[in-house]
């Protein structure tokens, strides 16, 4: 692939990108991208034969840009495994609050299905780091630590989505994400001790 058709094919992957984070997922057309990048309409065809393969090209730098957000709030954060099991909690809930569009198209379940250029691989060093983080935290427990990173996974996902649905808020009777991220760690973790 040539320089150039290297950069086209970054740019219409940053030109989804930002339309994703103003618009929403449900703006993405090929047709849109292409203009806005300032190219024909057929030209992203080029690099992504599909529209799935586009979409799934912006949904790898969500991935990407919530690793590097988990990975910087875990480098700067304490050491003990919990709180930083807490820290990445915090980082994923806020990840999917204010990156909604992002957040849902990252897990699209048409795009993880079709699981084009890869992408539910992308989220599993993601998912390493917190099966680590798990082991490390609950180094006598008899639980897989997979299953448990898995279902405290599962539980953050859903405390994002129902957030964002309103449901949550009106369910348990707070408009604080806090008190559900610590409530889910006691669940998946065991109370935590001083």
């Amino acid at each position: 692939m040539s320089e150039q058709d290297s950069g086209l094919r970054s740019r219409l992957v940053e030109v989804g990108v930002e339309m994703v984070a103003r618009e929403g997922a449900q703006s993405l057309s090929l047709r849109e991208i292409a203009r806005r990048a300032g190219v024909s309409h057929g030209a992203p065809r080029r690099h992504f034969p599909t529209h799935v393969e586009l979409l799934s090209a912006i949904a790898r730098q969500g991935f990407a840009d919530l690793t590097a957000e988990v990975t910087e709030t875990l480098t700067r954060g304490p050491a003990d495994p919990r709180a930083q099991i807490r820290a990445l909690g915090r980082a994923y809930l806020d990840f999917a609050l204010t990156r909604r569009g992002m957040f849902e198209l990252m897990f699209r379940h048409d795009l993880l299905r079709s699981d084009r250029l890869g992408l539910r691989a992308t989220s599993l060093p993601l998912f390493g780091t917190l099966v680590d983080l798990v082991t490390r935290a609950r180094p006598h427990s008899e639980a897989a630590p997979a299953a448990v990173a898995g279902a405290l996974w599962a539980n953050l996902h859903g405390i994002a989505q129902l957030w964002e649905w309103g449901s949550l808020q009106l369910a348990a009777g707070t408009d604080d994400v806090e008190p559900l991220l610590a409530a889910a760690l006691d669940a998946h973790l065991g109370p935590e001790t001083r």
